[in-house]
């Protein structure tokens, strides 16, 4: 049995991560008292007990306790803290062999950001295949339903009285600097910033991202046919990355909510031969937070990584 203690366990993705264990048998959850959740020593004493510790903090609380946990206890972090920290494997194993190794290896793995998941998804291919070079003027499209806002968008949401702004898509981080872009120029070793236009929407959970590709600026010429057929191979036989044979739905329309409760991530690739357009739908709370983290888990534990996952 595996000992799991999760600091943050009141949050969203603590919440999910905890409800992912239900009907799990080869786990046993510590639980901390009531009155010392926010006891600082009482939390670290928690996670120098266990097997795995999950961090679902807000980033200073989470560098704050990830310095005082012993070194041989494995940690999971969910926030932005430590995705650029090269102390921390990178939590995504299906971008390549060595990061899958890193996960396997490493006792701190940082989990990434929803919104850089279904972008780095696109990208780090590209960049590895050298179709397209790391100065490349990417920019990145995302819509996402309003649970990857945390408790205080969620109330917002869902308050009866809600303001009538909410009833539409509402786009956010204007000022070109969303907490997720480091992290993606980092994982993908972009040389240039991208654009980044993030918007939230009235639904709870799912998320679509999409980048345009100019194949006139791109290094080796491609067609979307030959696009998807590189995804195919660089992602073959991952469980949960599933390239799509069209480029759009039947319907014609990319709904953003088809993979809410899934821990799956569809690559859609369509447009034509002079744009091309890449785009990735999951749940922003599965394969995008705790579903992620429950997945790195598993690799960490030399488990099956589907175990307890859809």
């Amino acid at each position: 049995m595996h000992k799991i203690f999760i600091d943050g366990n009141e949050g969203t993705t603590g919440l999910l991560i905890n409800e992912r264990f239900s009907n799990r048998e080869d786990i046993v959850l510590l639980k901390i008292d009531p009155d010392k959740r926010k006891d600082l020593a009482a939390r670290v004493e928690m996670l120098n007990s266990c097997d795995i510790g999950f961090l679902c903090l807000p980033d200073a609380a989470s560098k704050e306790i990830a310095g005082l946990v012993h070194k041989q206890v494995k940690l999971l972090d969910t926030s932005t803290a430590h995705r650029t920290n090269t102390e921390f494997a990178y939590g995504f194993p299906e971008l390549s062999q060595k990061h899958r190794q890193m996960i396997v290896s490493s006792n701190r793995v940082a989990v990434p950001g929803c919104h850089a998941s279904g972008a780095i998804a696109i990208l780090y291919p590209m960049i590895a295949h050298g179709i397209a070079t790391p100065d490349y003027p990417f920019c990145i499209n995302s819509i996402t339903g309003y649970s990857g806002g945390g408790k205080k968008m969620i109330a917002q949401y869902e308050d009866s009285d809600r303001h009538t702004e909410f009833n539409s898509p509402r786009q956010y981080a204007l000022s070109q600097s969303h907490k997720h872009i480091p992290e993606i120029m980092s994982v993908c070793s972009l040389q240039n910033k991208p654009a980044f236009n993030p918007i939230v929407a009235d639904f709870p959970q799912g998320m679509v991202v999409t980048i345009p590709i100019h194949t006139k600026l791109l290094s080796k010429k491609v067609t979307p046919e030959a696009l998807r057929d590189l995804y195919s191979s660089h992602y073959a036989k991952q469980p949960f990355i599933e390239i799509m044979p069209d480029g759009e739905p039947e319907s014609g329309f990319l709904a953003s909510n088809t993979l809410a409760g899934s821990n799956v991530l569809q690559i859609f690739v369509s447009g034509n031969d002079e744009i091309i357009n890449v785009a990735t739908r999951f749940d922003n709370l599965g394969k995008g937070a705790s579903g992620a983290a429950v997945q790195c888990m598993n690799i960490m534990l030399g488990l099956d990584e589907t175990i307890g996952l859809i």
